[in-house]
């Protein structure tokens, strides 16, 4: 099975259902398997091949959605990125992955027409919403009018699974970001696998409001496309509000989000909102705190909660049944169906229950690697006697005897104090439990006598009296002495990718 035929698939068997509600606009899958067929005629015209890569700068939009499966219907690999990036990050994601042809919004003509002085493997640009005044000095072409001139017929396949899909580049909070290379068979398994436990079923309406480029977000949609339910996308939630009338509106059952998300959701009065027809909530890129987790629940008791963990590199790696949150708040779970995973030590040996190491994946969605970084990709990827690859994560695991895994930190996040090994999120989560913190994060920072000293970084609400006093009387009253923040500095703010996740390199 094919990435794009997911969409195809769904097409022939439920032409006249609405698959994708964006703003005011309603789609069908007819429609949308329409526009992405002539799309896919004109990106053909422009002389793409494939494997050529396309890349998708555009927010989220029901034209991204028609050129990620038009990019895949020619035989391309998408390339999506975040509408928000700088030109010098994204002339380096261009030049790095030799995009062909570069899709992006007429409000960014300006950006692109830079973006075609320095990428010498552009051979055009499609505007979604024209500019007239802009100087075309490359080839620029309108999407409507390629799809006033284009044909609807669906493109013959030229694909296999084992060809890439896509190239999703990692936010790059640490040197240059990377392309993560997923072929067709990585990404239709980890979609199969996800909707499995999950439980999606042909009814389901799901809301999006984490962007495309963002592997989370990417897959809501490949999800619904695959099990023939509806999108409902939304440009992001600045406005919580409008996406929890949404909710309402549409009956959505399903209702992905990032901690920062909930967090702000903690904080909202939703009695002014019909939530009633939500099955599930689903939660990764960082676990939740328990007090989070305990708070959620509390809000939506009748609502089934999915804990989460994940990473690029494999798209969904653990999840936490629903019924184990009452006796293990703190677990991500136990492996996604069809895959395996096991903790090792640096010596290569697995570990046993209650030993801390590194989280190895194997499974059909470890992904291909990095584009063009075969350093990098031996550093994370390994391979079997059987030919398989396996993912080492980066990331601190342990086990509890029934075999469901808690993350303790990124092996490059780990404080060492006083000889003694911090885990910074052990640390987030007693300061989490405070009433009024609504974000943390916890760094190590050079000291001469501890080697690293703890400093908290705290947001509070706008209506809390807290002091770094209560800070540190509330924190010696959970933690171990050589946890104790030696430093709280109190942030209006804390910095973030474009995906939601707390950007600690931006901390000092």
């Amino acid at each position: 099975m094919l990435v794009h035929q997911l969409l195809e698939r769904s097409a022939d068997r439920l032409a006249d259902k609405v698959a994708l509600i964006c703003g005011e606009e309603r789609l069908t899958y007819a429609g949308i398997e329409c526009q992405a067929n002539r799309l896919a005629h004109a990106l053909r015209a422009l002389g793409v091949q494939r494997g050529d890569r396309i890349a998708l700068f555009l927010p989220n939009c029901t034209e991204l959605v028609i050129s990620i499966f038009a990019s895949l219907k020619t035989g391309g690999v998408f390339v999506p990125i975040n509408h928000t990036t700088r030109l010098e990050k994204c002339a380096y994601v261009l030049n790095h992955c030799q995009a062909r042809v570069l899709i992006t919004s007429g409000r960014q003509a300006t950006l692109a027409s830079q973006l075609a002085q320095r990428v010498s493997s552009l051979k055009a640009i499609i505007l979604t919403a024209p500019i007239p005044a802009i100087e075309e000095d490359h080839a620029m072409l309108h999407y409507d009018a390629i799809q006033a001139d284009y044909p609807e017929h669906r493109l013959s396949s030229i694909n296999i699974d084992l060809d890439l899909a896509c190239l999703i580049y990692t936010s790059g909070s640490t040197g240059d970001p990377k392309g993560v290379m997923s072929d067709h068979s990585n990404v239709v398994f980890a979609a199969s696998s996800i909707i499995q436990y999950l439980e999606n079923v042909e009814s389901d309406t799901i809301i999006n409001a984490l962007p495309l480029s963002f592997d989370y977000g990417l897959y809501q949609l490949i999800m619904s496309f695959y099990f023939g339910g509806t999108l409902v996308l939304e440009r992001g939630f600045t406005f919580p509000a409008i996406v929890l009338k949404r909710i309402e509106t549409e009956r959505v059952t399903g209702f992905p989000g990032v901690p920062t998300l909930f967090s702000v959701l903690l904080h909202t009065d939703l009695s002014r909102y019909d939530l009633s027809s939500l099955r599930y909530i689903t939660n990764t890129a960082a676990a939740l705190p328990a007090s989070h987790i305990a708070a959620i629940r509390a809000m939506f008791p009748t609502v089934k909660l999915f804990s989460m963990y994940g990473l690029t590199e494999t798209k969904r790696t653990l999840y936490l049944p629903p019924e184990q949150l009452n006796h293990r708040p703190g677990s991500v779970g136990i492996a996604i169906p069809g895959t395996e995973v096991w903790i090792e030590d640096e010596r290569g040996e697995r570990l046993r229950a209650g030993e801390v190491g590194e989280l190895v994946v194997r499974g059909r969605h470890v992904m291909r690697g990095y584009w063009n970084d075969p350093e990098r990709s031996t550093l994370r990827f390994r391979s079997t006697p059987l030919g398989d690859r396996l993912c080492y994560t980066g990331d601190l695991f342990r086990m509890d005897e029934e075999g469901y895994l808690y993350f303790v930190a990124r092996k490059d996040d780990m404080i060492k104090s006083r000889g003694e090994k911090v885990a910074p999120k052990e640390v987030e989560n007693v300061l989490y439990a405070l009433s009024g913190v609504r974000e943390a994060a916890v760094i190590g920072v050079p000291d001469a006598r501890l080697g690293q000293a703890v400093k908290a970084f705290v947001v509070i609400e706008n209506d809390a009296e807290i002091t770094e006093a209560h800070v540190l009387r509330h924190c010696h009253e959970h933690l171990e002495d050589f946890m104790m923040p030696q430093w709280v500095e109190f942030c209006r703010e804390l910095p973030k990718t474009s995906t939601g996740k707390i950007k600690k390199t931006e901390l000092t």
